[in-house]
């Protein structure tokens, strides 16, 4: 991993952008550590995400992974140190939310700024709710629609259409560090700082 980190505890912000270069989600989180699967980032209740016209607070607490390349398993076709998805975990989400999968291209840390993680928005997701509707892969039809628009290469799409199957799977399987216990540590941790904010009274 040759970009800098910040330092435990320290403010960041994971910025997305969509495959055109032209923004979109960014939001403010705070760096806690890194573990064998990568680096983990927080974002405490009440803190915040924009994209151009739509914002956001967080409403429970959740951790995002920023996953560590294995050379064993290096994607060919991705930037060195460069990864393929983004792991966010919630915890007391109100609409029973647990795990939201962003897949994803050219998922570092920045090379000019060690306080920016960035990723290339790739609209598939796979969700885990805690009700009914259980593990899924979504957006499949933003998939479609920005494979037309913005000229998804063929090799990148059979890639991440194989990478949200796989990773469906392993969700299912509780396969670490799509399991409880390993996020429970980072929430545990996050929840330990302290940062929550007060959020927006309802209009």
């Amino acid at each position: 991993m040759s970009a800098q980190r910040p330092e435990p505890g320290q403010t960041m912000i994971f910025q997305w952008r969509k495959w055109d270069g032209s923004p979109h989600w960014g939001g403010e989180g705070v760096y806690l550590g890194a573990d064998q699967w990568g680096d983990w980032t927080g974002q405490p209740v009440g803190w915040m995400s924009r994209r151009p016209g739509k914002s956001f607070v967080a409403e429970s607490p959740n951790v995002t992974l920023v996953p560590r390349v294995n050379p064993a398993q290096k994607v060919l076709l991705l930037p060195a140190d460069a990864g393929d998805y983004a792991l966010t975990v919630h915890r007391g989400h109100p609409r029973a939310m647990r795990i939201y999968i962003d897949l994803a291209w050219d998922v570092r840390w920045s090379d000019d700024d060690p306080f920016v993680a960035t990723a290339i928005d790739m609209d598939l997701d796979v969700v885990r709710h805690l009700d009914e509707r259980g593990t899924r892969i979504v957006d499949q039809d933003e998939w479609e629609e920005h494979s037309a628009r913005f000229g998804y290469p063929a090799d990148i799409m059979a890639h991440l259409e194989a990478r949200a199957s796989e990773l469906e799977t392993l969700v299912r399987a509780q396969r670490a560090p799509f399991d409880d216990a390993t996020a429970d540590a980072w929430l545990d941790r996050l929840v330990a700082l302290g940062l929550d904010r007060p959020l927006p009274a309802e209009s």
